[in-house]
């Protein structure tokens, strides 16, 4: 303010402050993402160089007050970043560069452990929210898998992963997105936050329709190829159950994350670390509870209303057209809407082999217990690896062109590199690790409490459970590292493309680790699976 319209020493000053600014950026906790932005102010501010023409006072004066208003947007943009973006910095610029002394190195090391700890907090709630949904998913498919519908239409158990995955194939996705787009000030104008909302809805809904359909489709053949038999009738259950169930849970729970995503930005805390566990919290829940109302509503219509099924379906595929011209309104959901299908519907496959295991571990009545803890273990590990993606995707999204990944991403993939270093996501990678223990501890302990389940909590059987979860989070997040930085590296945005495969992956992962597990337990002579019933 004092400088603005003082003439060319008034700008030699600004320009001055902007290169003392520059040369101590690492101090003021500049992102590294905006060193070409700087630079390319700064070489609209001419230090030395005079007028060919003589000096104008006017163009001084106008030169001045830009100058000063591009470093104003600097700083302004440069403090608002090193609040909300602190944490996706790399090994190279950590959240607290230390400085040279050892004292000021004390200091660092000690603001680096209230930011992990910081992290730990903000990540700890929604975890625990989410994993106390998932176990009450669980407790719900205990209950479901005794009715009418779920006895004589077995198939549907091939539905419940896929469907509980387009949690991540889509609920996650949308909240990795926005979360990215809150942190790029993609949503600092309303206008075009509605408008990036609105069209990923419309794009959600329109992929929630269509892979429901599909899922019911792999459903279908997948039990049919084992069987060799097949009815028209439960297909078209399925269909019905499959599209409505993936419908409506998906319309709930996007809802829910828009409005997470808009409080986390009004709050000031990172969505990165919030969203993607809310949006795994009562997923499953709401998920399950749909399909097995629908399930069991259709299959009570099935006899003396035959056409019910048809029409249900119907009416939802209908909708499918006007919620394709919604999401083509926004650039954004334009591009996903054509090229955005291959992660979710691959995923949706993969998903629906696990499905497939959990149907044929069911068929076997001494391993009735695995109901219980199947969407735990596959939920629970939803919380982890989204939160990292999501952390890698906006730092480089902030920090790297698209084709280029940092220096230490380069060459070939080795675990090591996710969990050791001294960069943010280092220490996320660490603090998600540590708390998968405790956290399953905590969840089998409520079903412990809650009398549920078909398996006694022996100390052989959750050392073995909690052997296969940690196994199955530490492979998720070793995958997260090195499925974004090569998506990124291919020109892909993580954040449409990571989140579905890794979904997927978790579900076959959890579903034929704890298959095993059972299967290990009943051989080694753990054989209580009436308990709970």
């Amino acid at each position: 303010i004092v400088l603005r319209g003082r003439g060319a020493d008034a700008n030699i000053m600004v320009g001055e402050t902007l290169l003392l600014l520059k040369q101590n950026e690492k101090i003021l906790l500049f992102p590294t993402g905006y060193t070409k932005l700087q630079d390319e102010r700064l070489a609209m501010v001419d230090l030395g160089a005079k007028p060919e023409n003589g000096f104008r006072p006017e163009a001084a004066h106008l030169e001045g007050g830009r100058s000063h208003l591009e470093g104003r947007r600097v700083v302004d943009r440069a403090a608002r970043s090193s609040l909300s973006l602190s944490d996706c910095a790399d090994g190279a610029y950590s959240e607290t560069e230390p400085m040279l002394s050892a004292q000021e190195g004390e200091e660092a090391e000690a603001e680096e452990e209230e930011v992990s700890l910081a992290m730990a907090l903000q990540i700890l709630l929604p975890f625990l929210l989410a994993g106390f949904g998932t176990v009450s998913a669980g407790m719900v498919l205990d209950i479901v898998q005794h009715w009418d519908a779920f006895q004589y239409i077995t198939e549907i158990f091939i539905l419940v992963p896929a469907l509980l995955g387009l949690k991540g194939n889509l609920e996650m996705t949308l909240a990795s997105r926005l979360s990215t787009a809150v942190n790029v000030g993609k949503m600092d104008s309303p206008i075009e936050k509605w408008n990036l909302i609105i069209g990923n809805l419309a794009l959600k809904q329109v992929q929630a329709t269509v892979v429901g359909f599909l899922a019911a489709v792999a459903a279908v053949v997948l039990g049919w190829i084992p069987e060799g038999k097949f009815q028209m009738s439960h297909a078209v259950l399925l269909c019905s159950s499959s599209v409505a169930t993936a419908f409506i849970a998906s319309l709930l729970q996007g809802i829910i994350m828009v409005g997470v995503i808009v409080g986390s930005k009004k709050t000031g805390i990172n969505p990165d670390n919030v969203a993607t566990p809310i949006a795994a919290s009562f997923g499953d829940l709401i998920t399950l509870a749909i399909l097995a109302w629908i399930s069991q509503g259709l299959y009570t219509c099935l006899d003396p209303y035959p056409y019910v099924s048809s029409l249900v379906c119907a009416f939802f595929m209908c909708l499918t057209p006007l919620w394709m011209v919604i999401s083509s309104k926004h650039p954004a959901s334009r591009t996903l809407l054509y090229s955005g299908w291959e992660p979710v519907i691959t995923a949706m496959l993969i998903s629906s082999i696990g499905g497939l295991i959990l149907d044929k571990t069911l068929s076997n009545p001494n391993m009735a217990g695995i109901v219980v803890y199947t969407p735990v273990i596959n939920g629970s590990e939803e919380n982890w690896w989204p939160i990292q993606s999501s952390r890698f995707s906006t730092h480089l999204h902030f920090h790297c062109a698209p084709g280029e990944v940092p220096d230490e991403a380069k060459g070939c993939y080795y675990p090591c590199r996710t969990f050791f270093g001294s960069g943010a996501n280092h220490r996320s990678a660490q603090v998600l690790l540590l708390l998968v223990i405790p956290g399953h501890l905590i969840f089998l302990y409520t079903i412990h409490l809650m009398k549920s389940g078909h398996t006694t909590l022996t100390p052989i059987f959750m050392s073995v459970y909690l052997a296969a979860a940690l196994l199955q989070v530490l492979l998720l997040l070793c995958i997260a590292d090195w499925m974004v930085h090569s998506m990124w590296r291919s020109g892909k945005d993580p954040d449409s493309f990571s989140i579905p495969y890794l979904t997927a992956l978790g579900d076959l992962l959890g579903t034929a680790l704890l298959a095993l597990s059972f299967h290990f337990l009943w051989l080694i002579g753990d054989q209580d699976s009436d308990v709970g019933d």
